[in-house]
């Protein structure tokens, strides 16, 4: 890979290098969090958990244990790739009659009924009971004390934690908890969980038990009886995480590995199909005709997205064809011709954090943990500290749609660790946060690393572009000439103030070289976290 990137932006850091473990993250303190589990003799799934256990303190309007995870690893011992889909199903009681019934077209985005079955606790405990070496009460213990103790407000937490304060002051026990005289806490500020901290305790005591049978279970059906909630203990103590083969293609001879629906990483590599027919080099690194293509790809794309993705336990979902490379060959000929492809149907909102962790025996695991929406569903467990997610808003009430809610039923997903492979053996593991823009993010970093030979820096430091049903955002460092290309060929482009601040997402990566085994990091600038290892 080169040494700097062909885009305009300048590499911000150095990649970071290193021999025996590395962790890349948004949040520094979860980094340290991470490199003191494997420093201690952890390995990468120990170490993963206590990063993720960690954001969920320090990030907790994007991450928390009411939420779900996904994740990819690579075991060392049996040399092979595995996916973990963690993400929680609808309740017994979820049904599309009982939303109809009560008033509603769709599912509310937020509020009590938005809320599934959390997935994220029993996630971690299959790491650890699977792959990993260390008890929850190690690796639990940093995030036990920044929740105790508190952690010091970083700048780009207070400017999310700030967005949401107006679905904070809709609940009082959200409010009293999470902000100040009304307010999110500012930049600098030392903020302590101790409803969190003691959820942590009870998890480190008693496992997962604790929150899908215990005490945390007893607290959560509780307040769903009291505010006429769906979610109920048994719905907790059913609640199962599911080991998965990847789905994956070869792209330019490097094979790109997704989990399969109900996430959306399908997306991602039907993007790589289409690409694949062009010489995206020598089109040039974001120039008109380069976006022009992502675009129209972007756009094919996702409404196959819209159209099929679901849980594949209710839906015989047409996967193979649709990562065909013949089907790939057909959209990329409509692209060709200079037709404008149908928008998708549905635009998404979110936040979540991604973590990777590698280890000196050569295990990698590809991380994501989300509560979606700034802070969920909005609603917050009283004396645990848990804000239940709003995934259940991503299931269609149309009985005649794959992703139609059912009692039981995991919905659409987002979030999507990325892992590839060369020769059969772990290169790059990555994620693009951002809900919408994690396909669009995870495409624009590939080409970035695979095309134009960007460093595992560089192609998270190179300038960005989302695309929206009404528009296309570019970041600044898109010039001009782009810009007005773009524009004569009819897109709309949108201001910073259209659509979400800092819309292109957050990235994080290790990158191993095949020839030495040592360990490259790269961490996105956008937010305020870093890589690190020893």
């Amino acid at each position: 890979m080169a040494d700097r990137p062909s885009g305009n932006r300048k590499q911000t850091r150095s990649v970071v290098h290193a021999q025996n473990g590395m962790v890349a993250t948004s949040h520094p303190l979860a980094a340290m969090a991470g490199l003191h589990i494997l420093q201690q003799g952890g390995n990468a799934f120990d170490a993963a958990v206590a990063t993720a256990s960690v954001l969920c303190v320090v990030e907790p309007m994007m991450t928390g244990l009411g939420g779900d995870m996904f994740a990819l690893i690579y075991d060392a011992d049996n040399q092979e790739v595995k996916g973990l889909n963690a993400s929680g199903r609808a309740p017994r009681a979820a049904t599309p009659d009982f939303y109809e019934q009560n008033g509603f077209s769709s599912i509310p985005s937020t509020g009590i009924l938005s809320a599934t079955v959390p997935g994220v606790v029993d996630g971690w405990s299959q790491f650890l009971e699977n792959y990993g070496t260390l008890t929850f009460k190690e690796v639990l213990a940093p995030a036990i004390r920044y929740a105790e103790e508190g952690f010091p407000v970083t700048e780009m937490v207070a400017y999310y934690w700030k967005k949401a304060e107006r679905l904070l002051l809709q609940s009082e026990e959200a409010s009293r908890n999470y902000l100040i005289d009304g307010k999110a806490p500012a930049e600098g500020t030392l903020f302590k969980q101790p409803g969190l901290a003691r959820s942590l305790h009870r998890i480190a005591k008693d496992g997962r038990d604790a929150f899908y049978e215990g005490d945390i279970a007893a607290r959560i059906d509780e307040y769903m009886k009291r505010h006429q909630g769906l979610l109920r203990k048994e719905d907790l103590r059913e609640h199962r995480s599911q080991w998965v083969a990847p789905i994956s293609t070869n792209y330019r001879g490097y094979e790109v590995l997704e989990i399969p629906p109900n996430g959306q990483g399908l997306v991602v590599l039907q993007m790589l199909n289409i690409l694949e027919n062009y010489d995206l080099k020598a089109i040039g690194h974001n120039s008109a005709e380069y976006i022009r293509l992502l675009i129209e790809a972007k756009k094919l794309a996702y409404a196959d997205r819209d159209r099929y993705i679901a849980d594949s336990e209710f839906s015989d979902l047409p996967v193979d064809r649709l990562l065909s490379k013949a089907y790939a060959l057909q959209l990329a000929d409509s692209i060709q011709s200079g037709s404008k492809n149908n928008e998708p149907g549905i635009q998404l909102g979110g936040d979540t954090v991604y973590l990777t962790v590698a280890d000196k025996k050569g295990n990698i695991a590809s991380v994501t943990n989300s509560i979606f929406s700034l802070f969920g569903s909005g609603i917050l467990i009283p004396d645990t500290g848990i804000f239940m997610h709003n995934r259940g808003s991503l299931f269609s009430l149309d009985r005649n749609h794959p992703n139609v809610l059912h009692p039981g039923k995991r919905p659409f997903h987002t979030i999507i660790p990325g892992m590839v492979l060369k020769d059969r053996k772990p290169l790059i593991s990555f994620g693009v946060m951002g809900a919408d823009m994690q396909p669009q993010g995870q495409v624009q970093t590939l080409a970035n690393l695979i095309d134009f030979g960007m460093n595992i820096q560089a192609a998270g430091d190179a300038p960005r572009f989302r695309h929206y049903g009404h528009g296309v955002f570019l970041e600044s460092e898109i010039g001009q000439s782009t810009r007005q290309a773009l524009a004569d060929q009819g897109y709309t482009l949108l201001e910073q103030s259209d659509g979400d601040d800092f819309a292109v997402g957050g990235y994080q990566g290790i990158f191993v070289d095949p020839e030495t085994g040592l360990f490259q990091g790269g961490s996105d600038p956008r937010k305020d976290g870093c890589a690190i290892g020893y």
